[in-house]
């Protein structure tokens, strides 16, 4: 497969797909011919941007799934419909995200940054892990930030228990996307899928008007360019448990690179969600 190829034949999954880098992410995979899946937390702006995505490609296939990702029932709900309705997913695009500039707690009982940002990605990737095994080669991508950079995991801090500050909270979790992808790919290692992470760079979106109210992003395309590029580039067939800026390979942060510090977050996780890997 070239990276301009058609993809027909090809499911891809992508969370908190109805606006923003998530939407463009699916528009662009649609229209080279993927049946995509958007998943967003509200089914009207699902359908508002399933609709947009077929005005501009009338012939994509563009299916939606519904699940707010503060809640894991939710989370573990659009895992089991996924498994049931597709015999085959290829990529899935872990994109969903949040700025809370307070402390919320989920009715999992939960700080809904940690929650939405790396637990539910955590949960439904898991959860899905088998279907990509069985349509292996498969990706995983997770959407990070350049953020993680300054996050801190402070296990007896992770829900904001102590202290909460909102930029913290959204680098520890962008921190944790890093850690996350680098253990998946180290235990999924010779199964045909990969699993890589990425820095979309600073791009208009909601979240960055809610976070960083005073910053101006780049376009939504170009927020797209990479995670499009990993789930679809065969120069990156077999790479994984790297991070990617501009489509190219990055080093990140020191602590993301800590075996340690990926083990012990992998282990809360589970702890946390009651999801251990299949």
């Amino acid at each position: 497969m070239t990276s301009g190829s058609s993809l027909e034949g090809r499911t891809m999954l992508i969370t908190g797909a109805s606006d923003g880098i998530g939407k463009e992410t699916a528009s662009v995979l649609a229209g080279r011919g993927a049946r995509v899946i958007l998943h967003g937390r509200n089914a009207d702006r699902c359908e508002v941007a399933r609709r947009g995505i077929l005005k501009s490609h009338p012939d994509a296939t563009v299916d939606i799934e519904v699940a707010d990702f503060s809640s894991l029932d939710q989370v573990r709900g659009l895992a089991r419909r996924v498994n049931r309705a597709y015999p085959e997913l290829h990529v899935l695009i872990n994109n969903a995200g949040v700025y809370m500039t307070r402390r919320v707690v989920t009715t999992d009982g939960l700080e809904t940054t940690f929650a939405v940002n790396h637990l539910a990605h955590f949960v439904l990737t898991l959860l899905l892990l088998d279907l990509l095994r069985r349509s292996a080669p498969a990706r995983i991508i997770t959407v990070s930030s350049i953020a993680h950079t300054r996050g801190i995991i402070d296990p007896a801090n992770l829900q904001g228990e102590k202290t909460f500050d909102a930029y913290n909270a959204y680098a520890m979790s962008k921190l944790a996307n890093v850690l996350f992808t680098m253990e998946l790919a180290s235990r999924l290692n010779g199964s045909g899928v990969t699993a890589n992470c990425l820095h979309p760079g600073v791009i208009q979106t909601k979240l960055l008007s809610d976070g960083f109210p005073s910053l101006d992003g780049g376009s939504t395309a170009d927020g797209a360019a990479t995670p499009v590029h990993l789930a679809v580039s065969p120069d990156v067939a077999g790479t994984t448990g790297k991070y990617f800026v501009n489509r190219k390979e990055q080093r990140p942060s020191g602590d993301s690179t800590s075996p340690r510090l990926r083990k012990e977050l992998w282990k809360i996780s589970e702890q946390l969600s009651g999801t251990l890997l299949p």
